[in-house]
């Protein structure tokens, strides 16, 4: 399914994709990304992907337009799972290419004559800003504008352009490829992180850097210029695809010509020149890859830092000097004094007899903890190894892939710990396990497939190439409960023989009245959502900006620094709210925990429909809007489990720690 965010639901498939490997050779490439060498004369294959806008985030096939198809016929050249549940479509493609062969006035085919339909289909695409995607040597093509003194960067180009009541069809398209010379010794030994690579020349036993005969050219760049060109149907009525066109052809970007009519036939030529370049091939995707705002990704993290030191200050004075000196107090008194004191006290001191009581619903926050444990430990395996370099935007659909493989092994630490919760609340009890690790199995996977499948099912009504195929569909279910679930049971089961976690006070019968409070506490908790997303919301613009707008997010590491500082932050808001909370006598902490931390997802939320209003103003339809807010909604609930669980792990320690040191009878 198109746009699939973050934690999506568990598929085994992944290993196809994650399991990538580069050729037996002497250097070391970044998994998926090794250097082809192509010798003068030897055929290229240029495959096209889905037709994209970010007018209405709604993926169509390339060949749903009238367009010309291969002589040999369509066929798909997906190469993993993540590609298609992104919504990619990778197809062949009519262009061919012959390595360093410049071939200029080519002849691609005449369309049929527009039927109404197609007519009317392709002005509706050209209204709705679709751009085409070229895909060589797995490079997209990228396509400069001049504005001002400086050059826009854009990767596909535009099905046509509406000028007035009349629309025109860019028909004509000039590609430059970029090569450079391929040199054993000058790709030996590659390293890099993904972002940049550098090559380091190696030297053979005769010093002369390389074996003899392994010349040749790799492509370092895809470059597309489109154009709308007046052809006459009736000069190519003769002419067979790749033929020589009679006239030359001279392709002026600034000017168009080439209008669409009914009943009309559109004629599709292109030309293709090849251009030596001092790019070497490591650093190919660095025109894609450009660092923009830098500075506003280290002033995010500037930011967090203050956040922090402001959080651990007040722990700091919570733990070493209230806590610590109440505790030194109450330890020097003797049985009769403490007794004398509890009843002149107020504070947390007070509810040592009830703060280990059970909270409500116990097993619904077992399973809320298990599946956000899961989320987690997902999300930072898989960003550390975006930022270490194994799943850079040269892998295609790797880290959707790497998410869904790393999701579905977490599954037996998500068992785990929600067992491990339930078996602790229940003091020793580990009756009702089987149940908790269903639960745990099936709770957000089940959320993530109703939400998911209501979209898909507005993709499918749209025929979208971003719906996910009902065979596709059939089988990420399969293996939801054939592998997800029983790895997650695997944990439950480890949880329910590991010992629980022992109380250091007991429990009385009968519960302590919480005394009446100024302000509802649940206010409280909610508005402390506002710390953690403001760790955040930053590096969320970026993040946003990628998934919606079309551009490339590649800066890993800046997200990696960014989610370690928000488990920072949402561990100190939920241990200080707790706190606050048992020193008013409220002893009801566990779902407030959760949730003072787990409340960024609704200003996470908020700040999509902000997004969508002033940043998607061009989304268009009913349909996009419910597609943008469905897959929001899903990456919110994920958000909530993942940061609800580190603010209620972090509570737990802490009262645990703050009531050890307490002498109850």
């Amino acid at each position: 399914m198109a746009r699939l965010l973050p934690f999506l639901v568990a598929a085994a498939a992944a290993l196809v994709a994650v399991s990538l490997s580069a050729p037996g050779a002497d250097g070391f490439y970044l998994p998926g990304s090794y250097p082809h060498k192509y010798n003068p004369g030897e055929p290229l294959s240029v495959k096209v992907n889905s037709l994209t806008s970010i007018d209405t985030e709604i993926p169509y096939s390339y060949y749903s337009l009238p367009f010309c198809t291969p002589p040999d016929g369509v066929k798909d050249s997906a190469e993993n799972l993540g590609e298609l549940l992104m919504g990619d479509r990778i197809e062949n493609s009519p262009y061919r290419f012959r390595m360093h062969a410049n071939d200029s006035d080519l002849f691609l085919c005449r369309s049929p004559p527009l039927a109404a339909d197609a007519f009317n289909l392709l002005k509706k695409r050209i209204d709705e800003m679709y751009q085409v995607n070229l895909i060589l040597d797995n490079l997209p093509a990228i396509r400069y504008t001049k504005k001002d003194d400086y050059f826009l960067r854009w990767t596909g180009y535009p099905v046509g352009i509406r000028v007035g009541v009349d629309y025109y069809v860019f028909n004509h398209l000039q590609f430059t490829v970029l090569v450079h010379k391929y040199e054993e010794a000058n790709v030996a030994r590659v390293m890099g992180t993904g972002d940049a690579t550098d090559g380091f020349p190696s030297t053979g036993k005769d010093g002369s850097g390389g074996a003899a005969g392994s010349s040749g050219w790799m492509v370092v760049g895809f470059e597309v210029v489109p154009c709308s060109i007046k052809h006459n149907p009736d000069d190519v009525k003769s002419l067979k695809m790749y033929g020589k066109y009679p006239r030359s052809i001279k392709c002026d970007p600034t000017t168009v010509s080439m209008s669409i009519k009914e009943n009309e036939p559109i004629v599709y030529t292109y030309e293709v020149s090849f251009v030596e370049s001092d790019i070497k091939w490591p650093s190919r995707w660095d025109a894609y890859l450009k660092m923009e705002g830098a500075k506003v990704h280290w002033f995010s993290i500037l930011n967090s830092l203050m956040v922090i030191a402001f959080l651990a200050g007040i722990v700091f004075v919570i733990l070493l000097r209230t806590v610590r000196r109440d505790l030194t107090r109450y330890e020097e008194l003797d049985s009769e004094a403490q007794a004398q004191m509890n009843e002149e006290l107020s504070g947390w001191k007070l509810v040592v007899s009830d703060v280990f009581r059970a909270p409500s619903n116990p097993m619904l926050l077992c399973v809320m903890v298990g599946d956000g444990v899961q989320i987690l430990g997902m999300a930072v395996v898989t960003i550390l190894f975006a930022a270490l370099g194994f799943m850079s935007p040269a892998s295609r659909g790797t880290l959707i892939t790497g998410m869904l493989f790393f999701y579905l092994v977490l599954g037996i630490l998500a068992g785990y710990a929600g067992v491990r919760v339930w078996k602790t609340i229940k003091c020793g009890d580990h009756t009702g396990w089987m149940a908790v690790s269903w639960r745990v199995a099936c709770f957000f996977p089940g959320i993530a497939f109703l939400i998911l499948t209501t979209l898909n099912f507005l993709l499918w009504g749209s025929q979208s190439t971003g719906a996910i195929p009902f065979s596709l569909f059939v089988i990420l279910i399969l293996l939801w409960f054939c592998i997800s679930v029983p790895l997650t049971l695997v944990g439950g089961l480890l949880g329910a023989k590991a010992p629980h976690i022992e109380y250091p006070v007991r429990t009385n019968q009968i519960p302590r009245e919480i005394p009446p409070q100024k302000y509802p506490s649940w206010l409280l908790v909610l508005g402390a959502g506002t710390l953690p997303f403001g760790t955040l919301f930053i590096e969320l613009f970026f993040i946003m900006s990628s998934i919606w707008m079309g551009r490339v997010y590649y800066v890993f590491g800046f997200l990696f620094i960014v989610l370690l500082l928000l488990v920072i932050v949402c561990a100190e808001v939920s241990l200080v709210l707790t706190y606050m909370h048992l020193c008013v006598e409220d002893w009801k902490w566990w779902w407030k925990s959760f949730f003072s931390s787990g409340s960024v997802a609704i200003y996470i939320f908020l700040y999509s429909i902000n997004y969508l209003v002033f940043d998607l103003k061009s989304l268009s339809g009913p349909v996009s809007a419910t597609l943008y807010l469905g897959y929001s909604l899903f990456m919110v609930i994920a958000i909530m489990l993942a940061t609800g669980t580190v603010g209620f792990i972090s509570s737990f320690c802490f009262v645990h720690y703050l009531f050890s040191s307490v002498k109850a009878d």
